[in-house]
Order: structure tokens, then C-alpha cells, then sequence
């Protein structure tokens, strides 16, 4: 039976009783870890999409395997970039969670949550999450409230508008809305940034890169930390799959901010167990902005537990390397996601991987969606149609 567990303090409470325990800290699905394995390749027999996605862990998840686009999530690529290695290693795994339906890993959570939930759903958000949210529920059927804050701007709104969700601009302090919508009866189970559910979604990212890896594992995961709702779901996979006996040890857990908006890396730098709200700084990394992280504390532990660490990253150094990534590696990713390589890159000059580490990287979204608004034009030749043979030949060896 599910059940609900508090990694800080271990009370126990049934599932659906409540997101957060009384201690304040939040909750995550506890399963039976002796009953996983890695699932059979034949299994089912014939082709089933959710085999390939990341419905491939059903007996790990609580909720049972859908069908529609929530069956397609997860299942992303993992593959090696040696052009974005820095020099003497180490060997970096880019995991692109931007082939997701909706383009991020926020469709991991939203899978599972919309496939165990019943009724209308909702978010707080105006980004990956709030787009997940309502192109899910467009899917299902179902209705959905869609929280955004006032200063969204159009482009986003558009995006998220097309699946028809109830779309709300809200006036006022938007950070609060989080614990506004939290456990409210509202009539909408809100799916938010570390709901319970969500994070049971998020988790599978951390099988599929350590499946990749079976019998062996990486030595470590790197991923961007915003809300702590993504670096808790690595966590709990890592303590599953160690307590299954499918690790020997865990990978060491390397989380990334934006130096701007950077709570978690500073209570991590000043030796800190909890985290404390900043007033964060305008940063490109729109995504990861979050000066109250409401799982701060978990990702924060999962850190410290695995004996990685919490990065920040410069402005200049995150859209320098969003620029690699696209020119070197062929991934465009959103800024947000750029900290994590940038993070591999400063942690190795530092001596934290050497050239025999194998670090996956978790790319959480694409940079497709949320691209510059125009071109540079020195990146731009015109040329007339009579030009092309010459302006190709150029290219040529």
C-alpha cells in the first residue's frame, strides 16, 4: 500500500492525507524497494509505448500506466558528448529531457499525477510546468487551472493558452501562491513544483540514466535545482535502486543555480542544513529563479547525503556555455539548463571529477521554446541565387 514518508524526521501518513508533514517538511511516495528490479526488455511482448517511457518502472511508481500523451513521457536520450568536455575529463552524458511531449521533465510528474489523480488539475507556474499541466489535461479531457504570475510575459501566455486551460494572470505576491494552493480545498488537485506525485514522476530520470549504466552507475548526476522537487525525485531513486541492491554506491549528486538566485548553493557554501530565502536578482535562467525553494532543505540533504555539492553559476558562464551546446554539442537547451554543464566545467577545474568520472548531465528543458527573439545578423549572409555554389564550396574542405 502507498504511503506517504518525510525524509527529514520518517513520519508516516497515508497517501493523499497530505504534501507536507508536520515538521514542514515535504513528503515523498514510499514503495517496496525488495520488489524492484531492472524490468525485462520482452516484457509485455510486442510494441507498447509506455515500455519505452517512463511507465517502463510502473512497479516503482504510484500510479498505474495511462494511455495518450501521459504514456509518452520519459524515455529520453542519454548519450556522450566529447566536444563539451572540458580538458582531462571529465566524460560528460547529456540526459535531453527536452524530447519530452512538451519539450521538459516537467511532463514526468505530470504524467504520473494527471494518471493517479481524478477530476480538474492545476498549477503555479509560468513556464515548463504550467505548459505540462495544460497540454496534459487538453489530453485527458479534463479541466485545468493554470496560475500564472503577472509579469508572464506574452509569449508564454501563448504557448500555455493553446491547450485551452482556465489561464489566470495573478496581481500580488506570487511566490505565496505555492502554499495558497497547498492542500486548499479547492475543488483542483494542484500538481506543484514538489507535490508528492510529481516528484514519484521525476524520479524515473535517475532510473533510466542508471539503467543505461547497469551493471555499473555514473559517478555522478549533475542538474539544475530550482524549487528541489527534481533533485529530490534523483534522491529517492538513488536510495531505491541502492536499497534493491542495483548500486553498490551512489553517484554523488551535483545540483546548479544561477549565482543571481542562488539559496541553495549558499546554505551549502556557508554549511547550512536549511535554506534560508533570498531576494533573488533578475537572471536568464527565468526557470530556476526561485528565492524560497519549498524543497530546498531535501535537495540541499541530497547533496550533502551522496557527498556531491551545490553550485553557482555566473551569468556570463551559463550563456557562454548555452552557446556550446548548441554549436558544439547540437542540443539547445533553455538558459536554465545550461548551468548544469557550465557547473561540470567549474567543479572539474576545482578538482571535484577527474578524466576517468563519468558525470551525467540532466538537460531539463529546450531551448527551442524559449529561444532569442531574433538573429544576429553577422550570423546571417545574403546572397543571391546565382551565389549558392560559390557560398557552399566555401564550407568545403
Amino acid at each position: 500500500m502507498d504511503r506517504l514518508v518525510c525524509y527529514d524526521c520518517g513520519e508516516t501518513y497515508a497517501a493523499g492525507d497530505a504534501a507536507r508533514c508536520a515538521c514542514g517538511e515535504p513528503l515523498w511516495f514510499e514503495t517496496d524497494a525488495a520488489a524492484f528490479s531492472w524490468p525485462d526488455a520482452s516484457e509485455g511482448g510486442g510494441v507498447r509505448l509506455g515500455r519505452d517511457s517512463l511507465w517502463r518502472y510502473e512497479s516503482a511508481l504510484p500510479a498505474a500506466e495511462p494511455g495518450g500523451l501521459a504514456a509518452a513521457a520519459g524515455g529520453t536520450p542519454l548519450f556522450r558528448a566529447p566536444s563539451i568536455e572540458p580538458p582531462d575529463g571529465p566524460r560528460i552524458h547529456l540526459k535531453v529531457e527536452g524530447t519530452n511531449p512538451t519539450g521538459s521533465f516537467k511532463d514526468r510528474g505530470t504524467a504520473v499525477g494527471m494518471s493517479r489523480l481524478d477530476g480538474p488539475v492545476g498549477t503555479v507556474s509560468h513556464g515548463n510546468m504550467a505548459l505540462s499541466v495544460a497540454a496534459h489535461a487538453a489530453a485527458a479531457g479534463r479541466e485545468a487551472a493554470i496560475l500564472v504570475a503577472e509579469d508572464t510575459p506574452d509569449s508564454r501566455l501563448a504557448m500555455i493558452a493553446q491547450h485551452d486551460p482556465h489561464l489566470f494572470r495573478v496581481r500580488g505576491e506570487y511566490g505565496r501562491l505555492y502554499r495558497d494552493t497547498l492542500g486548499a480545498d479547492l475543488g483542483v488537485a494542484f500538481l506543484n513544483s514538489d507535490a508528492p506525485l510529481r516528484v514519484a514522476g521525476q524520479k524515473t530520470v535517475a532510473y533510466e540514466i542508471c539503467e543505461a549504466f547497469a551493471p555499473d552507475a555514473p559517478d555522478a548526476i549533475v542538474l539544475p535545482v530550482s524549487s528541489g522537487g527534481q533533485a529530490s525525485g534523483v534522491w529517492k531513486a538513488l536510495r531505491k535502486l541502492k536499497a534493491a541492491g542495483l548500486l553498490s554506491t551512489l553517484p554523488r549528486i551535483y545540483l546548479a543555480q544561477a549565482a543571481r538566485c542562488d539559496p541553495i548553493a549558499r546554505a551549502f557554501r556557508r554549511g547550512k542544513s536549511r535554506v534560508e530565502s533570498v531576494d533573488g536578482e533578475p537572471t536568464a535562467a527565468v526557470s530556476i529563479n526561485n528565492g524560497d525553494p519549498p524543497s530546498g532543505n531535501r535537495a540541499l540533504a541530497a547533496a550533502r547525503a551522496t557527498d556531491g555539492a551545490v553550485a553557482s553559476v555566473s551569468e556570463d558562464a551559463m550563456l557562454a556555455e548555452r552557446e556550446r551546446l548548441a554549436a558544439d554539442a547540437g542540443v539547445s537547451v533553455e538558459p536554465s539548463c545550461a548551468v548544469a554543464t557550465a557547473a561540470v566545467r567549474d567543479l572539474a577545474a576545482a578538482g571535484e571529477f577527474d578524466a576517468a568520472d563519468d558525470v551525467a548531465v540532466i538537460l531539463t528543458g529546450s531551448g527551442y521554446k524559449y529561444g532569442p527573439s531574433g538573429v544576429d545578423s553577422r550570423s546571417v549572409r545574403e546572397i543571391d541565387r546565382a551565389d549558392v555554389p560559390g557560398a557552399v564550396r566555401e564550407i568545403a574542405p
